[in-house]
């Protein structure tokens, strides 16, 4: 395995950026772009060698994804109460699409990508609560859609329409230190993709290097509706609460950002 200098590394991502288009190296693979930037670099996956530098990672993206990615799971507070199996599935879960089927009848299902500017056909949005520094879960059954009629009135029957209580949050100061055990600084490139003869291509376009996450600066994006919560359980696993974010945003988070 190659060991690199921050200085190294640079000057080997150009020379990758002047390279035009390279074949992936892991077709077919969701992580293809970032596998194929490390085969370029000869490192392993997720292990970025720059001595004395650990809090540097190496993120790649495709510039046409539109998918969310993931920054990090985190479930609410108070954890210990576990509000997402035993309280927002329970009392706000809906019937599973495969209850019956692949699960038992009686499997539901709490599945809900919301952020801090709209509220989701059910009704749920993320409010940030600047005067306790908190980041919370809110409900408004008003926001509730017409093709959610008979889920809402079996949340009325099994909970009531008020808000929720008690209220799933997360701490301001919680967030950034999770945020800042997945998020160091990073050097994140972006890469063109395009098929030919039925193999995939990527051109490795633009390079940032982008130092200090900034709490302000995350704490803002979940206010402007960039972060998203994702909650994903079920009646027999919960998945994990995800914190997301589109990939051509991340520069966002970091006091510095740096295009090479």
């Amino acid at each position: 395995m190659k060991i690199y200098t921050k200085e190294t590394l640079i000057a080997a991502l150009k020379e990758i950026r002047d390279l035009n288009w390279v074949k992936s190296a892991r077709p077919g693979n969701d992580g293809s772009v970032g596998n194929t930037l490390e085969d370029l670099l000869s490192i392993e996956e997720n292990n970025l060698p720059i001595p004395n530098a650990a809090e540097w990672e190496l993120k790649a993206q495709r510039k046409d994804s539109s998918s969310l990615l993931t920054l990090f799971h985190m479930e609410p507070s108070p954890t210990s109460l576990k509000l997402v199996p035993n309280l927002l599935l329970p009392n706000y879960g809906w019937p599973h699409k495969n209850a019956g089927e692949k699960y038992p009848n009686t499997e539901k299902s709490f599945r809900q990508t919301i952020n801090a500017k709209n509220y989701s056909n059910r009704g749920f949005k993320v409010h940030v609560n600047r005067d306790e520094e908190k980041v919370e879960v809110s409900f408004n059954q008003q926001f509730i859609t017409e093709e959610n009629i008979l889920w809402k009135q079996y949340v009325n029957e099994k909970i009531g329409l008020n808000e929720l209580s008690p209220q799933p949050y997360w701490g301001f100061n919680d967030l950034f230190h999770k945020a800042g055990t997945k998020l160091h600084n990073c050097f994140y490139i972006q890469a063109a993709r395009k098929r030919a003869n039925g193999e995939e291509y990527f051109h490795y376009q633009d390079i940032f290097m982008l130092k200090e996450l900034s709490k302000e600066k995350f704490i803002q994006a979940i206010e402007d509706g960039h972060v998203y919560v994702d909650f994903d359980a079920r009646t027999g696993h919960n998945h994990g609460t995800k914190f997301r974010i589109k990939p051509s945003l991340i520069p966002s988070l970091y006091s510095e950002v740096i295009i090479l």
